[in-house]
């Protein structure tokens, strides 16, 4: 979730200030680790799950103060657009029965928030990009209330200095211009949160880098925008440009995007806060009154509130997080690349996929990215957002392959042999596990359900593309509240 921030105007001093506290915060991050300050014993996850908030007639509805209201529970938040909702999960321990328990919690907390929004005239809906979402649903006008939201649209369309250009080829071709970064709102996402020990963060970061596009591949939920089919999972290129803060001139000179894959393994977590603070200005530049040398002199742990703001300002595929629990200073890999949705039970099976391949390959010799070119890492990102479940990575050992094959004789015994390792009880494993061996076995994911199921419509004889997708949408939130995992959907 997002930090809230004051109304304000910045000041060119309050840059200089802020610059200067972000590279005080990282000296002092250095020094917590070689003294050995961090929770190096915990293995904590936990969810966020971003929702769309939908109509009656299937169309983004701009209620999220309303529902907000309505729900009255701090686990929710808003997000950029008012048709947004985030939840966050209660923190949980990788171990035993974890995913049934969480499935158990988030379903309850769901189907609670779900009956208030409906008393506020709205929907839930788990999905990457609403389908039915028209170009008008998309403005400076449905920006949330929350000040962090305008002056984030309002950094970025100054760092850019002249309109977003929206291009993306795909099956069919989309192009547009906006003067504001509302289409970010249209991507919708589950972020899952992994912490771990500084020893072995870089290896899990790796991992977690290694894994992203066949991750993307086998969870595509996103085919649609504005109307058109474009990328099987079109949400991870749509959030690349709607925050690009560089005018085509600084693209061509090789300035990194702040939506940013990276470019190198690391060695360890202060490799990627020392690029943040190398590559990218601050957009949201507000200090806060803590001095970090003075409170860690103190033996006390400090915040690094500027570190983490500048953090959550690049856009990281998988960012590293920087908290304090308890008092207790940890590090977190925060995985960003899978889409929302279709089910609960397929976000957990997308979470417990990824959870059990990164530990065995974090932890194997010789590790996977030293045989592993990371612009392949890359390259399998992008195939896998383009063409889902049809995409041919690049994986050590077996060359290109298709993703499927690749999942099904090799990744899914890794995955369940790292759930195994972190004591994930076999039962909550398989049946996770099994929805993404169907999955691949069947061909069907997010993403081809809802492709299959307009084209019949189309087929069938409805002309308009655009009633076709809201019909779909609404057929979509009957079966998302099902709870039966999508490759059991049959076509509309």
């Amino acid at each position: 979730m997002g930090r809230d921030v004051p109304a304000i105007t910045i000041t060119r001093q309050d840059r200089r200030a802020y610059r200067e506290k972000v590279c005080a915060c990282l000296d002092v991050l250095e020094r917590m680790l070689l003294e050995s300050r961090f929770d190096a014993g915990s293995r904590r996850i936990g969810l966020e799950i971003e929702f769309n908030l939908v109509d009656s007639l299937g169309y983004a509805a701009m209620t999220n103060a309303d529902v907000l209201a309505a729900i009255d529970d701090p686990a929710w938040t808003s997000e950029l657009g008012q048709f947004n909702v985030e939840l966050d999960s209660d923190p949980a321990t990788l171990a035993g029965d974890v995913f049934a328990t969480l499935e158990s919690s988030i379903d309850a907390t769901v189907g609670h928030a779900s009956g208030r929004a409906e008393s506020a005239g709205s929907r839930l809906m788990m999905i990457g990009i609403l389908p039915s979402l028209r170009r008008r649903d998309i403005g400076a006008e449905t920006i949330s209330s929350n000040p962090r939201y305008r002056l984030l649209n309002d950094e970025i369309v100054a760092a850019r200095g002249e309109e977003m250009r929206i291009s993306i080829d795909g099956r069919e071709r989309l192009l547009a211009y906006t003067d504001h970064i509302l289409p970010e709102a249209a991507c919708t996402s589950v972020q899952c949160h992994l912490q771990v020990s500084p020893e072995m963060f870089a290896g899990y970061w790796n991992a977690a880098q290694a894994v992203a596009g066949i991750q993307v591949a086998v969870a595509a939920n996103s085919p649609y925008l504005f109307g058109r089919e474009l990328w099987r999972e079109t949400r991870i290129t749509l959030f690349e440009q709607a925050t690009d803060t560089r005018s085509e001139e600084l693209k061509r000179q090789g300035v990194r995007p702040r939506v940013w894959f990276g470019e190198r393994w690391i060695s360890s977590v202060t490799d990627l806060f020392a690029e943040n603070l190398r590559y990218f200005p601050a957009l949201l530049p507000l200090c806060e009154d803590e001095d970090p040398v003075a409170v860690l002199d103190r033996g006390e742990t400090p915040s690094l509130a500027e570190l983490e703001l500048h953090n959550g300002t690049v856009y990281r595929w998988n960012r590293p997080v920087y908290a304090v629990a308890d008092g207790k200073p940890h590090l977190r890999v925060e995985n960003r690349v899978l889409p929302a949705g279709p089910t609960l039970a397929d976000v957990l099976a997308n979470a417990a996929f990824y959870y059990g391949l990164v530990h065995e390959l974090a932890e194997m010799e010789p590790p996977v990215w030293s045989q592993m070119p990371f612009a392949a890492a890359a390259a399998n990102l992008g195939s896998g957002a383009r063409h889902g479940l049809e995409a041919m990575v690049f994986w050590p050992g077996y060359g290109e392959i298709a993703v499927p094959e690749l999942v099904l004789r090799h990744l899914l015994p890794l995955a369940a042999r790292g759930l195994s390792r972190w004591g994930v009880a076999a039962d909550d494993a398989n049946r996770l596990l099994s929805i993404i061996e169907q999955r691949c076995l069947r061909g069907q994911n997010g993403a081809s359900w809802q492709v299959a199921s307009v084209h019949r419509l189309q087929d069938g004889g409805l002309a308009d593309r655009d009633e076709a997708l809201r019909l779909m949408t609404q057929d979509y939130i009957g079966r998302m509240n099902s709870q039966e995992p999508v490759h059991t959907w049959p076509i509309m």
